[in-house]
């Protein structure tokens, strides 16, 4: 048994849709939460200098004695989750887009994937969907100004339906049956986008619940899980200050 914290890493809010999956599969766990804020969002961002703001927050994570630490976030993961597993001692979860899963229960034979351009530009998503999809059609669309208007709490605003109109129309066209979710940020997002797509035969696909499940195998693995009669503390914080950090403190306790 070990009751040192878990630490779970975004640019900023969207992690929290991955934060609230591992709290809901591990209630006796201890979570730091670490929201940059302060350089969100990362999609558009040069790699090297993404990896610094990630390595930052990173070392953070780690002299909080955090036993794991989740990237709940896919551009970091694109980005830095190599470098992170060769520099730091302690496992680290990444995200990646739940082609897998879409590919397998695909009725149609098309799936669509909704991500940052960075990470549908990468050459990680190319393999990923080389990987997984062979045999299915792939089609993607970039959420624009999606993560931003998660930030602002302006997930049912007019403007931000008709940016997801505008995401999502594209991929119901190509007849995609399945949508993934490739942005910890889109799941806040989910409810507009199923009244937008308004077919039940159109699944969303977000892969938290799957992170909270790896996390939970690794601890038990080598018997690093908190024990059950553990307290936990959840602490969050973020580079954009304290201000920032209450703002993602009253986020997660209203999940």
């Amino acid at each position: 048994m070990n009751n040192a914290p878990i630490g779970v890493f975004d640019s900023g809010m969207g992690g929290l849709s991955v934060w609230r999956e591992i709290r809901k599969r591990l209630p006796h766990e201890s979570l730091i939460y670490f929201g940059d804020g302060l350089h969100c969002p990362y999609g558009e961002k040069p790699a090297a200098e993404v990896v610094g703001y990630i390595d930052e927050a990173i070392r953070t994570l780690i002299a909080h004695d955090c036993k794991l630490i989740v990237l709940a976030c896919n551009t970091a993961t694109m980005t830095a989750v190599k470098y992170l597993r060769a520099t730091y001692p302690l496992p680290f979860v990444g995200m990646e887009p739940a082609v897998k899963p879409a590919a397998a229960t695909t009725e149609t034979g098309t799936i669509g994937v909704l991500a940052t351009r960075a990470s549908l530009g990468s050459d990680w998503f190319g393999e990923l969907s080389g990987r997984y999809a062979a045999g299915v059609r792939v089609v993607t669309a970039v959420g624009e100004g999606f993560v931003e208007a998660v930030e602002a709490d302006e997930e049912h605003t007019p403007a931000t339906r008709r940016l997801v109109e505008r995401a999502v129309a594209p991929l119901l066209a190509a007849g995609a049956d399945r949508i993934v979710l490739g942005c910890t940020h889109y799941p806040f997002l989910a409810d507009v986008i199923e009244e937008v797509i308004a077919n039940p035969s159109v699944q969303l696909i977000d892969p938290a619940p799957a992170i909270a499940r790896r996390v939970e195998w690794l601890l038990s693995q080598d018997g690093r899980l908190a024990e059950p009669t553990h307290v936990p503390e959840l602490l969050f914080l973020s580079a954009a200050g304290a201000e920032y950090a209450e703002k993602l403190r009253r986020r997660a306790t209203a999940l």
